[in-house]
């Protein structure tokens, strides 16, 4: 009996999915083909509702726990490498005879940089995610302190007399100065706009501090990126040098005799309607020179050729020698070997018109490149050996270190960290994301707009069927896998959309990804980039007395005179935690003259404090002007009844917001706000 009601249970199985299998099919055929905006796209689930899994047994199985080695240090007597294992939140300690990893020694959240004493015998490590250093005892290999910074504490630099520790603060644009003998932050001082790097000048009298973004300049403006002079032995800020039409400045260098600093930099062409990335009218990259003196030249120069570009590029030192310089390109898996001694020659003979004229010449740099050496996936960090002989590369998306001899300028071998073997889905997508190779001659990588993954502060004007028009500020790639649509008109209903077909046809002009390459990209936008913590306006959810009060004019139902808000025109309808946006098209009020009439997608706050310009096409330098300047007819929410004291409250409440993830576990705290009965 039961062998006959198995075999019946079996015969209606398939007579319901013979009929129901065409319409599945068709409706299956079109919901692909609505996501991805193609219609050949293969019919697989998998792909899509698997390899975006965020947590769970699933997420668990089909991802990994890599390493991802990003900025080293080597022992003075170059022994001992030490390697900021980035994703793992560790320090590798890795032996240059024995080419294996001795000891891991965790460390703080989203580690960045580490500094060695001259003495060996102590190391400084930034923990980016966690505002502190850690000091670290190399011969225990334990931590033996915990000095607190400013926000996002990226490069270390130590003073002369090492009795000084500078910690470039990348989320709140300062320089800390920490005294290690008293162990406490002796001061802050202003530095460029998102600052990362820094280094101490030969004489050891100067810091140089690099910033990526530019200072705030209204569209129409070239934009202008800061690097910051400090005098160390007065401890103040001595210049503001800048650098005009460049940005993403990620790392600098002096040579040894202190005639040149050399930074590492980006050259954008946002101003330009983006139509001819041919000929270099989109991203150009290349290095800032800046000769010492009050007299001395800031000249900019590419690194770039005719026909290939060599984008992203990150890290350089400089030979003992003063000869050679090497840069690394992490958009293109390359390193370049500057001859200093040709580039020298060509500053000495040309005039400030030509050298202007080859800030922008893309075969100026068969003058002075001798060599392009290959590496892994998406190189970072570079060190020196002491005797200059070596040269140690982080190669990220490898878990690996590539040795260079720095005289016959070859790869001789690499050092694997032991990561894992296998590359997931997801850890494609990120190297597909920080390299060029979709872009025509590789110009640029989604990392050259999207600086971890953030977003780089311009306005692009991109092309469309009228030059000119609807100006974009770039968005944040930062947790958006939840809240579609994309773009700020909205037009881009899924990721897969929106760097599939779209981004192709708008932006790159080249083949579009492959399918295998498309769900991968997706996959990792989707699963690996979140929002650091913001631990400078609010490091453990509890607000200030000014937040509190901000939070009451966010959720407030009445105007001061009591009239009732209308409900589409109070804050928390658009922007309703936890990724405070609704995902619906409004009219804001902020079309300009140069608009196609259209509404649009209500932005996410997460984070918002670090995304200044603001609005679609970045016209508000800060969030005050949101209310200030560009909301006089009340369509950007309510706020002409406000008093000064309460808009400076519901900023400071703005800039109080957090991660998606913290409203998640506090989501019924945020409904009873937007429901209080």
């Amino acid at each position: 009996m039961r062998k006959y009601i198995k075999f019946l249970f079996i015969v209606v199985v398939l007579a319901v999915f013979g009929l129901l299998r065409i319409p599945v099919h068709k409706w299956s055929r079109q919901h692909v083909n609505y996501i991805t905006a193609v219609d050949d796209h293969p019919l697989n689930c998998l792909s899509c509702h698997m390899y975006t899994q965020k947590d769970g047994v699933i997420a668990k199985l089909i991802n990994a726990d890599y390493l991802s080695p990003f900025n080293m240090a080597v022992s003075p007597d170059g022994s001992k490498l030490y390697v900021i294992a980035q994703e793992g939140n560790t320090l590798l300690v890795v032996g240059t005879e024995t080419d294996k990893v001795i000891e891991s020694i965790a460390v703080g959240e989203r580690p960045h940089s580490v500094v060695i004493k001259s003495d060996g015998n102590s190391a400084f490590v930034s923990n980016q995610w966690a505002d502190n250093v850690y000091e670290i005892n190399l011969t225990s290999l334990k931590i033996v302190d915990t000095l607190k910074t400013g926000s996002g504490p990226a490069e270390l630099v130590l003073s002369a007399d090492e009795k000084f520790l500078y910690v470039v603060d990348s989320y709140s644009s300062e320089v800390s100065i920490i005294d290690l003998q008293t162990r406490t932050e002796l001061k802050r001082l202003m530095a460029g706009n998102n600052p990362v790097a820094a280094t101490l000048s030969p004489d050891r009298n100067q810091v140089y501090v690099t910033s990526r973004r530019t200072l705030a300049m209204p569209y129409g403006t070239p934009p202008m990126t800061e690097l910051t002079v400090i005098d160390a032995a007065t401890q103040r800020v001595k210049e503001r040098k800048i650098f005009e039409n460049a940005y993403i400045m990620e790392n600098v260098a002096f040579t040894p005799s202190g005639d040149m600093a050399i930074a590492t930099l980006i050259r954008p062409k946002n101003l330009i309607p983006a139509i001819q990335v041919e000929r270099g009218w989109m991203m150009t990259h290349g290095i800032g020179i800046i000769e010492p003196g009050n007299d001395g030249r800031i000249i900019q120069l590419l690194l770039d050729e005719p026909n290939a570009y060599y984008s992203d590029p990150f890290d350089i030192v400089i030979t003992p020698d003063g000869e050679k310089a090497f840069v690394t390109h992490s958009g293109v898996d390359f390193v370049t070997v500057i001859d200093l001694h040709a580039i020298r020659t060509l500053l000495a003979e040309s005039t400030a018109e030509e050298l202007d004229y080859y800030s922008n010449h893309l075969g100026i740099s068969s003058r002075y490149v001798i060599k392009r050496i290959p590496t892994g996936a998406n190189p970072k960090g570079l060190v020196l050996s002491p005797d200059g002989k070596y040269l140690y590369v982080a190669e990220r998306l490898e878990d690996r270190i590539a040795v260079i001899s720095t005289e016959e300028m070859e790869t001789i071998k690499t050092i694997d960290l032991k990561g894992p073997s296998r590359i997931t889905v997801a850890r494609k997508g990120r190297r597909l994301l920080n390299n060029a190779g979709f872009t025509f001659q590789n110009q640029y990588a989604c990392y050259t707009c999207h600086p971890d993954s953030h977003e780089d502060g311009l306005v692009y004007n991109m092309a469309g069927k009228d030059m000119g028009r609807n100006l974009a500020n770039v968005q944040t790639l930062r947790d958006i896998g939840d809240i579609p649509p994309y773009k700020w008109n909205g037009k881009n209903s899924s990721i897969y959309k929106q760097d599939g077909m779209r981004f192709s046809t708008i932006l790159t002009r080249t083949e579009s990804f492959d399918f295998d390459e498309l769900d991968a990209l997706v996959a990792y936008i989707v699963t690996g980039i979140k929002n650091p913590p913001n631990l400078r306006y609010n490091p453990n959810g509890e607000l200030t007395a000014a937040q509190k009060r901000g939070k009451t004019i966010f959720y407030r139902t009445h105007t001061n005179c009591g009239k009732e808000i209308p409900v589409e025109n109070r804050c928390f309808t658009c922007h309703p935690p936890p990724f405070f946006t609704n995902m619906e098209m409004a009219d804001v009020g902020t079309l300009s003259e140069t608009d196609d009439p259209m509404l649009f997608d209500a932005p996410q706050l997460n984070n918002v404090y670090e995304s200044a310009p603001y609005l679609h096409d970045g016209r508000s330098a800060t969030l005050e002007e949101l209310w200030t300047t560009f909301n006089d007819e009340d369509k950007h929410g309510v706020g002409n009844d406000m008093m000064k004291d309460q808009l400076n409250d519901l900023v400071e409440y703005l800039k109080s917001l957090r991660d998606a993830k913290y409203y998640k576990d506090n989501i019924e705290t945020y409904k009873a706000d937007i429901n209080p009965e």
